[in-house]
């Protein structure tokens, strides 16, 4: 199924013919390669992107040039540098293609503009911008409260479509340890199982 991001929004909030046609019309769709960056650190994103196809991570280096992975999307999932997005100020994060994907994305202005002119984009934004707040703050007090094994336990649970496809030094980056640790983690639960 390729999933469309006029599809995503009509199953969180009602969108009428006249919105979801404006919406349609500010979308542009790209086929991305893997490796392929969408976002990158010192340029203003501009866009949102929403993942018809493929797998995507957000990721920060540090100035000792250590890779830290802040978020993962995949198939009908949002991904960009959000605080860049927002405030329209140079991105911190680098946003790079996974695999081969098929993205739609939409311009901050437009979007600004379609809000302005329809009430339920506008209450689907702040809906997303609400749960995204919400997500971030669970991960960070997970984070402090659980072993590097629970988090893993918990990730692998709740996500198993993305433990699958991201590549284990991204997803170990993302956890906070080691590829070399995630292996030994992975090892000991497949023998306790």
């Amino acid at each position: 199924m390729k999933y469309t991001i006029v599809d995503h929004i009509q199953r969180q909030v009602d969108l009428n013919a006249e919105a979801s046609r404006d919406l349609e019309g500010i979308l542009v769709n790209r086929l991305v390669r893997k490796r392929q960056f969408i976002v990158q650190p010192g340029f203003a994103c501009t866009h949102q992107t929403y993942v018809q196809k493929g797998s995507f991570r957000g990721y920060l280096v540090t100035a000792d040039g250590t890779e830290h992975t802040v978020q993962f999307a995949i198939e009908d999932w949002f991904i960009s540098d959000f605080h860049s997005y927002i405030f329209q100020e140079p991105a911190t994060l680098f946003v790079e293609a996974l695999e081969d994907s098929a993205v739609q994305q939409i311009e901050y202005s437009h979007v600004e503009t379609l809000c302005k002119t329809h009430h339920s984009l506008e209450h689907f934004f702040r809906l997303v911008a609400q749960k995204s707040f919400a997500f971030s703050q669970k991960r960070i007090l997970s984070n402090f409260e659980m072993q590097a094994e629970e988090r893993f336990l918990f990730f692998k649970k709740q996500y198993p479509q993305i433990e699958a496809r991201v590549p284990q030094y991204a997803l170990a980056s993302y956890l906070g340890i080691s590829p070399e640790f995630l292996s030994k983690i992975k090892r000991n639960s497949t023998q306790s199982t």
